[in-house]
């Protein structure tokens, strides 16, 4: 007999990932007080302690950052053979489409009506991602195609194919000393304070995920906190085109350039997904 419930671990991964038991009931849409019962019913069958509480906060302890890091395995796990159940009985059909919000570099209306325009073209289910799951749920069978970029996204074991190459640029407040060049070189950022991305691991090698500045879930928060001086970051110039009032976008003239792929798993073979690949390598090349 399972010692975890899939709904028991599900209030594990919300309250780790939150933090914070109220937003963690929220999200779940359930009672405070009854999720704080349950995770104290959960940590007493298990024998340990997975969150440290006090008045002022929440925090993991080892033992919940275990659970944390398999739990979310497990979720992914249930949620693929729950899918492709589905899939072989002849049931949720269609294609998924996985890319983070304005990541598809103004590329995706037009993928989409050339894909539309196939005979046997299917419906296609956009899912917006955090900084960082695009590839998990392409991994888990959560998505069948992904917009990613190159080289932040972990290509490996993936079939791919590259439809834009862009520059990347340091995304600055509009009064920074640096604002008014015309170009820069990656020396000139340093010592600035750049944002550490949710969900994406630190000690990361990639300049845009690896700062120590304050935590960013997404590009209209990063805009925000840049306009008031708290950071800046080197990114892909579509993610940032066209900036808001406050915000500069400057060139970096010796960071990598940045590739825009659309990737999907190689053990896939319905041909819905060679058809949308190569819809949108027909709107790239055109």
């Amino acid at each position: 007999m399972a010692e975890l419930e899939t709904r028991e671990i599900e209030y594990i991964v919300a309250v780790a990932e939150e933090l914070h038991f109220g937003r963690a009931a929220e999200r779940l849409a359930i009672a405070q007080p009854a999720l704080s019962k349950a995770v104290a019913r959960i940590e007493r069958r298990l024998g340990v302690q997975l969150f440290a509480r006090s008045s002022r906060q929440v925090a993991l302890t080892p033992a919940g950052e275990a659970l944390l890091r398999h739990g979310r395995y497990a979720l992914d796990a249930v949620s693929s053979a729950v899918d492709h159940t589905r899939r072989a009985a002849g049931l949720g059909g269609g294609l998924r489409l996985v890319l983070k919000p304005g990541g598809d570099a103004g590329l995706l209306s037009a993928i989409l009506a050339r894909y539309a325009q196939e005979p046997d073209a299917e419906r296609v289910e956009i899912i917006f991602s955090g900084p960082a799951d695009r590839v998990d749920r392409l991994r888990a069978g959560q998505a069948d195609v992904a917009l990613l970029y190159a080289p932040f996204d972990d290509l490996e074991g993936l079939d791919h194919e590259t439809l834009s190459i862009e520059e990347r640029v340091a995304v600055l407040p509009a009064d920074h000393q640096l604002a008014t060049r015309s170009a820069l070189r990656l020396a000139d950022l340093e010592g600035e304070t750049m944002p550490r991305w949710r969900d994406v691991p630190q000690g990361t090698r990639h300049a845009h995920q690896s700062g120590t500045g304050p935590e960013v879930t997404d590009i209209a928060q990063l805009y925000s906190l840049v306009a008031i001086g708290r950071t800046a970051a080197v990114l892909p110039r579509s993610l940032v085109a066209p900036a808001p009032q406050g915000v500069v976008c400057v060139p970096v003239l010796d960071a990598p350039e940045s590739r825009i792929v659309i990737a999907w798993s190689p053990r896939d073979d319905r041909p819905l997904v060679p058809a949308f690949v190569a819809a949108a390598l027909a709107v790239a090349r055109r």
